[in-house]
């Protein structure tokens, strides 16, 4: 019987390329490497993870399903001591997005053009996003997807050797290229909780006797990205 993944996870998992050997940074339970093993899409893969019990369940989850000898686990804390694994796309999940731009910022092996960043952060994407574009670092694709009533954005990034300019919009929400190639129903729940959350904020500022000029600057440019687009955000 295959595992099965939450929908993060899964989107995640689709950003993987085939045949590839993957690091899984901060593994946890292995979930991801093992439901690409199963599926046949990675050839190996190494799991790393900053403590000892989260490893230990790895361990076990792979021993489970069979793949124990297709896997290398590693105790270790971040990226930058998995270049001799050979990996040619690394997952950077479930963690926030200025911890994710520090365990690449810590791996100078990151930055080559044949290696896949997939990058999945639970808050602060625009420290995320704001570091890939000023360190050389491309944006290929995103995702949008909604588990479990909380919407999160997988990324697809890889080292180009050119910094990128970009915005304040471009930062908090991805480039317009990155709208322009989401699914539809997943982008617009996606950019709905975006728009109540930057709604709430500016009525609090308000409440609290201030202007919320970020804010409202950043409603109205995801509002106009939206209508861009043919879709209604709000």
């Amino acid at each position: 019987m295959k595992s099965t993944i939450n929908k993060r996870l899964l989107v995640c998992s689709e950003l993987v390329r085939d045949g590839a050997i993957l690091a899984d940074v901060g593994t946890d339970h292995a979930y991801l490497p093992i439901y690409l093993l199963e599926c046949g899409k990675i050839k190996r893969a190494v799991l790393s993870d900053v403590n000892q019990g989260p490893l230990n369940k790895a361990r076990e989850n792979s021993e489970k399903a069979g793949f124990i000898h297709n896997v290398e686990l590693r105790l270790c804390n971040g990226a930058s001591e998995l270049e001799p694994y050979g990996a040619t796309d690394y997952a950077i999940c479930g963690m926030g997005g200025e911890l994710i731009a520090d365990i690449i910022d810590r791996a100078p092996h990151l930055k080559n053009k044949n290696v896949n960043l997939i990058l999945q952060p639970m808050s602060k994407q625009e420290l995320l996003r704001e570091y890939l574009f000023s360190h050389g670092f491309e944006i290929l694709k995103e995702r949008y997807v909604t588990d479990v009533g909380k919407h999160y954005v997988c990324i697809l990034a890889r080292f180009s050797g050119d910094n990128t300019p970009f915005s304040d919009a471009d930062a908090a929400f991805g480039k317009i290229d990155a709208f322009k190639d989401a699914l539809c129903d997943e982008l617009c729940s996606y950019v709905g909780a975006k728009v109540e959350s930057l709604e709430r904020a500016i009525a609090g500022k308000r409440l609290g006797g201030f202007y919320a000029e970020r804010e409202i600057v950043l409603l109205s440019e995801l509002k106009d990205r939206m209508k861009l687009l043919g879709t209604e955000g709000d």
